[in-house]
């Protein structure tokens, strides 16, 4: 029996933003009132204020405008992606990085296999602290010199890079996108089960680890033959380049956590990085631009895939429906017993984050109307942000709303039905991981 193939990853966008338009005319249009937060800085719900508004249905045309203004919404991201690709491009043609990659291959030797755990770590501490995603889109060229090194198959740098940054982001217990946004909104303190939170984040890690090794060890071929004679060394000019580099991810961490940068931030700091690495590798300036303009060419599709992933969000919005589906989803589980509520709360959750593929707007959208319901219930207010946490954050993982999951995988090279035959599975297991936590959190009087 044939395989089903996925469509082209634009065309899965453009249906998806035709869907959208068509649930415009079948679901009835409802808000919720909303108000300024200032613990967030956002406007939230308000719980228990839904009601049906005038009908909005989004027509064909107004579909497709939309995906402009998808670019136009997600600007900063795209032009993230562009720079961040335009710099590592720059560092690419200095050679220097290709020169690290096989210094490095050379020295693992034999020992090549801890180097998915070691790379899914890193990407991992990514999620953890910054919930890191579109910055990874950049770097996927860099990542598939390596597994190619290796002879890993192009999807294992998917894995090791955004796979372990999503699972890193769904089981922190400091990612201020995600679980600072929840327990600010409800009303927790700051780092408040955190220990909790560490015990299965080292697991959720593990299994994601071992599930990548397992699919990298399978699909192997002949690593290439690396002679470290025939690589030149990196000299003065090579290791000035290497430590910019490393000293703008240091730079980039610090800016995001402590200064509380956006993504235009990020961008002049890594456009900067660029310009200086060209000059000092010796490219000059002309070759520089010329590095630049390659990575802008090379990353493009990539970049545009955020912007038709956005553009859905942006129809489900003019066609009023978002706030309803939420309803619908959360209204009936004040229905059911604690115990399966909160299992159904997690359930709503991935439901809910195709329409929505931002944790941080899900956190605001759903988290005022599940506190009040939780408080009722008599269920922990933890453990509510706990099942928004797994059940949004995993969604990371496949949902084709996600722009960077698209956007990584065009990159790479991965053929999105290929990624789910990957991914399904141990989505399923952390999923099945997260009930557990919950259960136990409820168990435990977790607060």
């Amino acid at each position: 029996m044939p395989r089903i193939r996925a469509p082209h990853p634009l065309a899965l966008l453009i249906g998806c933003v035709l869907l959208a338009a068509a649930l415009s005319y079948m679901l009835p249009a409802g808000e919720y009132e909303r108000r300024e937060d200032p613990a967030t800085g956002r406007r939230v719900v308000l719980a228990g204020t839904y009601h049906r508004v005038e009908a909005s249905p989004v027509g064909p045309f107004q579909a497709l405008v939309a995906i402009p203004k998808g670019m136009a919404d997600a600007a900063s991201v795209i032009f993230l992606v562009f720079l961040v690709g335009g710099a590592f491009t720059v560092v690419d043609r200095t050679g220097v990085l290709r020169r690290a990659v096989y210094w490095l291959v050379w020295r693992v030797g034999r020992r090549e296999v801890l180097v998915i755990p070691i790379m899914s770590v890193a990407f991992a501490a990514g999620g953890v602290l910054e919930n890191m995603a579109e910055e990874i889109i950049a770097l996927v060229p860099v990542l598939l010199v390596l597994t190619r090194a290796l002879g890993y198959h192009p999807l294992v740098a998917a894995a090791m890079s955004l796979g372990a940054a999503a699972v890193g982001a769904s089981f922190s217990p400091i990612n201020p996108f995600q679980v600072g946004i929840a327990q600010k909104l409800a009303e927790l303190p700051l780092l408040s089960g955190a220990p909790f939170r560490l015990a299965f984040l080292a697991v959720a890690l593990a299994v994601w680890i071992w599930g990548t090794m397992r699919y990298a060890a399978r699909t192997r071929t002949a690593r290439e033959a690396v002679n470290l004679e025939r690589v030149e060394p990196l000299g003065v000019r090579g290791a000035s380049i290497l430590l910019l580099v490393l000293g703008a991810f240091a730079v980039f961490v610090i800016g995001v956590l402590r200064l509380g940068w956006d993504f235009d931030h990020m961008s002049a700091l890594f456009f900067a990085m660029g310009v200086v690495a060209g000059l000092v590798g010796g490219l000059r300036v002309a070759g520089t631009a010329e590095a630049f303009v390659e990575g802008f060419r090379s990353m493009a599709f990539a970049a545009m895939l955020i912007g038709f992933a956005r553009a859905i969000t942006i129809v489900l919005s003019e066609g009023r429906i978002v706030d309803t589906i939420v309803h619908g989803l959360f209204a009936p589980i004040g229905q059911l017993p604690v115990a399966l509520s909160v299992l159904g709360m997690m359930v709503a959750q991935v439901a809910i984050h195709f329409p929505v593929p931002s944790v941080s707007g899900q956190a605001v959208l759903t988290l005022p109307v599940l506190v009040p319901l939780s408080d009722l219930l008599g269920l922990s207010r933890q453990v509510t942000v706990l099942a928004y946490q797994y059940g949004a954050g995993l969604c990371e993982l496949l949902t084709p709303t996600n722009g960077a999951l698209m956007a990584v995988l065009a990159a790479a090279g991965v053929r999105y039905e290929h990624w789910l035959r990957f991914v399904i599975p141990w989505f399923l297991v952390l999923l099945a991981l997260g009930a557990v936590a919950v259960g136990v959190a409820i168990a435990s009087g977790l607060q």
